[in-house]
């Protein structure tokens, strides 16, 4: 039979890590994903070759792991005069003669560059389509010759499932310091205020952009919204708001000279890939 009643008794063991996977991507979605629970898988770098991953609870492909007490991976020595990106994953494994399972951090090497790192590939498998090795990207760790740089996180933590609003987080890019952008993602819509007043004047042709910040989703697709500001005149509405990507940016539809101390203040909603 190919139905079954998965929480019910039957009379033997029969409720497997499938059957767990299944259901959890059903109801949650099929991403991997980290829990706002304990240090939330937080890395810091004790030292040049040691990287301490705290307390967190995640799920890769549908199947729950935690870490209960810090756990450490190491890092290999960079090399003088090239950069490298290495990835610190959680690496699921099935043994394909008991079936036993067990989940791991491991590190993925990158290869040395003179110029620009790049990550290293992650291996794809599918542990629904019967991959016995799948991984799931947490930090990447960035080396400028022997020099490690500050750790970058992966992942988006998830909030409680009762909680259904997630916090976006974004890092300021513009370098005026009236600035302040906030937002949040409900069921995979995201919704951004931004406040900003240009320190100095600037000039922009039609259409392009002045980056204000970067966040931690993703926008499916390009967003606009009228960026309303302290100028008179009948083009207020072609200033914008505008998200692509991970960025946020000012585009006006024509070519404006912007006055210095303008302000501006506007929302813009958009859906998200992953939050």
């Amino acid at each position: 039979m190919t139905i079954e009643l998965v929480d019910g008794k039957a009379g033997t063991a029969h409720i497997s890590s499938e059957d767990k996977a299944i259901i959890h991507q059903a109801k949650f979605g099929k991403s991997d994903m980290v829990f706002d629970w304990g240090d939330v898988l937080k890395c810091t770098m004790g030292s040049a070759n040691k990287a301490t991953i705290g307390t967190g609870c995640a799920s890769i492909q549908g199947l729950d792991w935690h870490i209960t007490a810090a756990e450490s991976v190491t890092i290999s020595n960079g090399s003088q005069g090239m950069k490298r990106n290495d990835i610190i994953c959680a690496h699921y494994h099935r043994d394909s003669k008991t079936g036993n399972e067990n989940v791991e951090l491991t590190v993925l090497k990158g290869s040395p560059n003179a110029t620009a790192a790049a990550d290293p590939k992650v291996p794809s498998g599918k542990i629904l389509s019967g991959a016995v090795d799948a991984y799931m990207p947490l930090w990447r760790i960035p080396l400028n010759g022997i020099t490690v740089g500050t750790p970058v996180r992966l992942f988006t933590p998830r909030g409680a499932l009762w909680d259904s609003v997630t916090p976006i987080r974004f890092t300021k890019l513009t370098s005026d310091p009236e600035f302040t952008i906030s937002g949040y993602v409900v069921n995979g819509l995201a919704t951004v205020y931004c406040r900003w007043v240009n320190k100095g004047q600037f000039w922009l042709k039609a259409w392009d952009s002045t980056i204000l910040a970067s966040m931690d989703v993703r926008a499916v697709m390009e967003g606009f919204g009228v960026f309303v500001d302290s100028q008179q005149g009948s083009q207020m509405q072609n200033r914008l708001l505008y998200v692509v990507g991970s960025s946020v940016y000012f585009r006006p539809a024509y070519e404006a000279t912007i006055p210095a101390n303008t302000w501006h203040a506007g929302s813009i909603s958009f859906p998200v890939a992953t939050v």
